[in-house]
């Protein structure tokens, strides 16, 4: 009997779309970090209590620069 792989979601961001507006951050604070020219910091695979601030960031940004994607818990 084999288990299925867990699956998780990873927060992404289009570093061209991107331009630092940075208001990702202010909606997902304990997920997203900016650096020092305000773009997104983002952490690898999400634990499922962050899911939900980032998917609040996903919808607030206004350049769509941010999605979520299904990551198998056997990648990193």
């Amino acid at each position: 009997m084999t288990r299925a792989p867990e699956v998780t979601q990873r927060l992404r961001v289009d570093p061209v779309a991107c331009e630092g507006i940075g208001l990702c951050a202010q909606v997902a604070d304990r997920v997203i970090e900016l650096d020092r020219w305000g773009y997104p910091k983002l952490p690898g695979a999400l634990v499922p209590d962050e899911a939900k601030a980032a998917k609040r960031a996903v919808r607030a940004c206004p350049r769509r620069a941010l999605w979520l994607e299904e990551v198998g818990g056997d990648r990193p």
